[in-house]
């Protein structure tokens, strides 16, 4: 005979309490959309710096239909992106709300970051079924949508931090590189990393590399456009095996966790490395311990790799899904088991972590 627990009386203020939660959340879903498309219209950008706009104000400027740009204005209201003044009917963009919405230049512009979010809702349905069987989603599955934001949403923070904070935190690495290094971008995707590099120091020569096809032919396209390609290559490569070495320099930028095989590739790098080289390894800030990770930026980054990160991990060799918020124990481990001796973190942001590995 088998018994069973009675249930709990359920607490109808706590039920209702958690349902108005998830009407958040419905809302904050729906928002990706809506930020992408106030990005794409121009939207955010009709309303930056110019003051209380009727919906018609705004519909003139961007040259798109008034209905659908009211509609658009009143959820941007009801989300706090927008002020409303009831009596004159007009919206108000904020000056600091516009710097994250419009300004490509501002570390924490913020339309790439839901950019990548819609693409990887865009592709939920196949990590659904993934999901059944622990197969992996490479990363050349996903949408554009995907590979366009990242770039515009990781682009800002390097631009900000690459060269005034993370590479002087290296051991003698800023020397090397205006004197003339040899560096291997790793991962490099469309290529922003290695070619703020390449503007930051003309006497280096670089070589960027990706196993994804695509990304590769925009980075070669980035390079030529911004008058770098006499010191810039790029090559599609995976990470356990790009080309050269003697790399005084070996950099990963926001990819090392959605690698297959991490420890692999970490080992390429040792042998990639001169004697003295130096791997920096840039990854999405994260504590060693779920608890740790309880708060906004882990659950963005748990969603993250939960649709993109661990699905590309498990479709590769080994599969070892380290997640995006493996955390400092985890990627030490990588490092030290790979045979690099000597790891330590040397600089951090609020969504990143910067640590240097040496032989």
């Amino acid at each position: 005979m088998t018994t069973t627990e009675p249930q709990a009386a359920i607490d109808m203020d706590k039920l209702m309490e958690f349902v108005f939660q998830a009407v958040g959340e419905v809302g904050a879903t729906l928002n990706t959309a809506l930020v992408v498309m106030g990005d794409r219209l121009g939207l955010y950008r009709a309303l930056a710096g110019a003051g209380p706009l009727t919906s018609g104000d705004v519909a003139e400027r961007t040259g798109t239909a008034e209905r659908y740009v009211r509609e658009w204005l009143n959820a941007q209201a009801a989300g706090g992106y927008v002020s409303y003044d009831p009596d004159s009917g007009r919206y108000t963009l904020s000056v600091e709300k516009a710097a994250a919405l419009t300004d490509e230049s501002c570390p924490v512009f913020l339309p790439g970051f839901f950019q990548t979010a819609l693409g990887s809702l865009l592709d939920s349905a196949t990590i659904i079924e993934a999901a059944k069987t622990g197969k992996g989603v490479g990363w050349h599955e996903h949408s554009a949508d995907v590979f366009d934001g990242c770039e515009r949403f990781f682009r800002p923070g390097y631009n900000a931090n690459l060269v005034s904070a993370w590479l002087p935190a290296l051991d003698g690495v800023m020397a090397k590189l205006e004197r003339g290094a040899r560096v291997a971008d790793v991962g490099c995707g469309h290529g922003a990393s290695t070619i703020l590099l390449a503007q930051a120091f003309p006497a280096s020569r670089f070589v960027g590399s990706d196993y994804h096809e695509g990304s590769i032919v925009t980075a070669r396209q980035r390079a030529a456009e911004a008058g770098v390609g006499d010191r810039v290559q790029f090559e599609v490569a995976a990470a356990s095996s790009y080309s050269g070495g003697g790399y005084d320099l070996v950099t990963m930028f926001d990819c090392l966790h959605d690698m297959g095989d991490p420890v692999g590739a970490a080992r390429h790098v040792r042998q990639s490395l001169a004697p003295d080289g130096t791997w920096m390894i840039v990854e999405p800030a994260a504590g060693d311990r779920v608890e740790d990770n309880l708060n906004p930026v882990g659950r963005a980054y748990y969603g993250f790799s939960t649709l993109l990160c661990t699905p590309a991990s498990l479709s590769q060799d080994v599969g070892l899904a380290l997640g995006a918020q493996a955390g400092e124990a985890r990627i030490r481990d990588v490092v030290t088991t790979a045979g690099l001796s000597r790891f330590r973190r040397v600089s951090e942001t609020p969504v990143n972590i910067v640590y240097e590995a040496r032989p």
